[in-house]
């Protein structure tokens, strides 16, 4: 089992989503089903290079379902007229113009918000992937905005840790419901046990469950 489990703060390469696969499938029938059904784990076509990028697509993503929030990022985008949002970019657009895009106020000052800390400094993103995963949450936090999902996100998007099981996403509760075919949602304490068998995979399994409805937060276009 020892050379099973990956380093904690060491991103998932090609041989742990194999590893991960056979271990999910033996441990969890109802997992096995969803990986013949999904077919080889695609969180590392989700990968997102630039943290900063990662951050904001997890911001918009915030309390949206997939499909309005990509609307959303899409207008951000089209309206700063790059492939991607930069500190500077965002800096140089309006608070209305951000509105304009379907950013509500409070997440158009948190996009803000960070990419000034990030553009002063005061953030330090790329040296996050040296802490381990409580860590990166702490820290994350501090900043206005960023609560425990959206650091979540940055953990399995960004740094592609592989044992992070992020049970307050709105998408994992349902389609754990779906998948185990639960009369109510699962309770938080039942999501934990529901999980339990999938570590130290975590991560894969719930991209597992997010394709088995069709979505996957802070990822547009995946």
């Amino acid at each position: 089992m020892t050379r099973e489990r990956p380093h904690a703060h060491r991103p998932l390469g090609p041989d742990d989503y194999l590893r991960a696969e056979r271990l999910l499938a033996r441990r969890d029938p109802v997992m096995r089903d969803l990986i013949r059904a999904h077919g080889r784990c695609g969180l590392s076509r989700s990968h997102r290079e630039d943290p900063f990028v990662a951050l904001v697509e997890a911001i918009v993503w915030q309390q949206l379902s997939g499909k309005a929030a990509a609307t959303i990022y899409g207008r951000l985008l089209a309206r700063l007229q790059t492939a991607q949002p930069t500190p500077r970019g965002i800096l140089e657009l309006t608070v209305d113009e951000m509105r304009a895009c379907g950013l509500s106020g409070a997440k158009t000052a948190y996009i803000r918000d960070l990419a000034a800390q990030v553009g002063a400094g005061g953030v330090h993103l790329d040296a996050l992937q040296l802490l381990d995963d409580e860590g990166v949450i702490a820290e994350l936090t501090k900043v206005k905005g960023i609560g425990r999902w959206t650091a979540e996100m940055f953990l399995i998007f960004r740094l592609q840790r592989p044992d992070v099981f992020p049970a307050g996403d709105l998408g994992i509760v349902n389609a754990i419901r779906r998948a185990y075919g639960l009369r109510k949602p699962p309770t938080h304490a039942k999501l934990h046990r529901l999980a339990e068998p999938w570590r130290p995979y975590r991560s894969i399994a719930s991209w597992y469950l997010w394709q088995s409805l069709d979505v996957q937060p802070g990822a547009p276009g995946v």
